[in-house]
């Protein structure tokens, strides 16, 4: 399966309603997205320890989406077989009071990825163009002088956010960019489920509902972020979620098309070390 089918357009012409949150590219089994889930996490695992030997690049994944369209499920189903060494996730809540003293790419970027890791936000400094575009009242606590919030605040956010990017992709760190693109009516479902079923009731965040009454202004906020930010270097993916089997697969050969196009290989040992190794290996077989 080939994930450029689900890439956002770059310069100006994405449109959200263009992408079904139902559509399974043709796949109907659900047991069969499930065993070629576990085969990507065999080949996510192998460039892994690749990236993680090769100590060069590294990968950082934003996910973003809507209250219950499956971050937390698709980030441990995906990197399931992954070297926790060579893996971090972080997620980002409200800004602490200490967070609010910096500018709003500051709480994230101290949790970028070292070379030869993967790094995951579980939302990301997208909220500062989303959360904080439906919530206006945000920008009020983030103590900016009040000449700076101007009608052209959001433009100016994707500008630095998209200069942020194109930096980061200079210093040997790829940006993919995941929308799990949940329908209002899965949703529904899915809160109901919460509801429904005690193990899943500390979930339930009446928060998520009062959220779920401003879909509209979040969709124009994903559509037009989405449609700013969506670039060559750091492109924005959006993939169905109304099915997590599915949007799991697809999610898992993002990553692996990203890894898989660095060409990585595991580093080579000079001909002097080689030889070096080789007196270790026969002093260890005489060994008795």
């Amino acid at each position: 399966m080939k994930v450029s089918r689900f890439q956002a357009d770059a310069g100006g012409r994405f449109r959200l309603k263009h992408h079904d949150p139902a559509d399974t590219n043709g796949v109907r089994d659900k047991s069969v997205a499930q065993q070629r889930l576990t085969e990507s996490v065999g080949r996510l695992r192998d460039l892994q320890a690749r990236l993680y030997a090769q100590d060069r690049w590294a990968l950082l994944v934003v996910l973003q989406a809507m209250d219950a369209a499956g971050k937390d499920s698709t980030i441990a189903n995906v990197m399931s077989g992954v070297n926790p060494q060579g893996c971090e996730v972080h997620s980002f809540k409200a800004p602490s009071e200490e967070e609010l003293d910096h500018d709003f790419l500051w709480r994230t970027g101290r949790w970028l990825p070292r070379r030869g890791h993967i790094g995951i936000f579980n939302r990301s400094y997208y909220e500062e163009v989303l959360v904080a575009r439906v919530h206006p009242e945000i920008l009020q606590r983030q103590k900016l002088p009040s000449a700076l919030i101007t009608k052209r605040i959001w433009e100016e956010r994707f500008e630095d956010i998209n200069a942020h990017e194109q930096y980061l992709t200079r210093n040997g760190i790829v940006v993919r960019k995941i929308f799990l693109n949940v329908s209002k009516e899965e949703q529904r479902r899915r809160f109901l489920a919460r509801l429904d079923e005690p193990e899943k009731q500390w979930k339930f965040s009446m928060h998520d509902v009062e959220e779920r009454k401003r879909w509209d202004d979040y969709m124009r906020a994903y559509e037009q972020t989405i449609r700013a930010t969506s670039t060559r270097h750091a492109p924005w993916f959006v993939v169905p979620a109304d099915h997590k089997w599915f949007s799991r697969l697809v999610v898992s050969r993002i990553i692996i098309e990203a890894l898989e196009a660095l060409d990585l290989q595991f580093p080579t040992v000079d001909p002097g070390v080689r030889n070096e190794l080789g007196r270790v290996r026969r002093a260890l077989q005489n060994e008795k």
